[in-house]
């Protein structure tokens, strides 16, 4: 078994691969995660495309996310998610490791060594309310304050991403406490990562980008904010997708109460 690392020249096996595991193809966003993370694929023994891919993004010396873990139905359970997966962890080093699983990949997960440490859920919606006049579009002037309250409230360095914020967006905003920004995935606009010293700030943030972007959105809630996730469903917000959040090794950094939204779920 041959694992290598993917270039953005894989881009159309990975999409591929993607539908036929009924995921949308997510080009845009699969390019992303090229840039920022190191993609490592297992080429199908059949000559047709990819097998089985991963992405590991490293944040700083500590810290490390898995996603886009993706095996062709044609060669499920045939241990290629698992090799895969151990390759990428030896490559990750002693940094915790998290991601987002599904109820079918946990098993294998736990076996790994990751424990649950809590549920997100994709809300999908048209979001309803009215500007909050608190917060404004960011510029790249702002880029440094933001890096700087990232580094504080998420406790890593994830500068590599959030710098991509304003080509790969729609929009970034920013407050006084906090910042927001969405992208345009292929059937609705994505709201993450929002960053914010209180729930006010953080929704404030939500709404306006919501506002501004139209249309049907999508917001990855950590369930423990229960009174967030009402909000967003007063607000047009519902139809929940359940996954779990794992951890491999150390605790998670930062304060994940000031963690409003993920970028994604693939960057966590």
């Amino acid at each position: 078994m041959t694992f290598r690392r993917l270039t953005t020249s894989d881009l159309d096996d990975c999409a591929r691969l993607a539908k036929d595991r009924d995921w949308l193809p997510e080009r845009h966003k699969w390019r992303l995660l090229f840039e920022v993370g190191e993609a490592y694929g297992i080429d199908a023994p059949d000559g047709d495309g990819l097998a089985a891919t991963n992405i590991l993004t490293r944040y700083g010396d500590d810290h490390a996310v898995i996603s886009m873990v993706l095996t062709a139905s044609r060669y499920a359970r045939r241990g290629l998610a698992r090799a895969l997966m151990e390759h990428v962890l030896e490559q990750a080093g002693d940094r915790t490791v998290s991601l987002y699983a599904t109820d079918n990949g946990r098993p294998l997960y736990e076996q790994l060594g990751f424990r649950v440490v809590g549920t997100a859920a994709k809300h999908t919606g048209v979001f309803e309310g009215e500007p909050s006049g608190r917060t404004r579009p960011a510029t790249e002037a702002d880029l440094g304050w933001i890096l700087d309250l990232d580094a504080e409230l998420f406790g890593t360095d994830r500068s590599a991403v959030l710098r991509r914020m304003f080509a790969f967006g729609e929009q970034v905003r920013i407050a006084e406490g906090g910042f927001g920004h969405c992208w345009r995935n292929d059937d609705n606009t994505v709201i993450g990562p929002v960053v914010a010293r209180d729930e006010a700030t953080a929704r404030a943030l939500i709404g306006d980008l919501a506002l501004d972007a139209g249309g049907e959105v999508r917001m990855d809630f950590d369930l423990a904010m229960d009174d967030l996730v009402r909000w967003a469903g007063e607000h047009g917000i519902g139809s929940p997708w359940r996954v779990s959040k794992m951890v491999r090794g150390g605790d998670l950094p930062g304060d994940r109460a000031c963690q409003f939204l993920p970028f994604m779920q693939a960057l966590g």
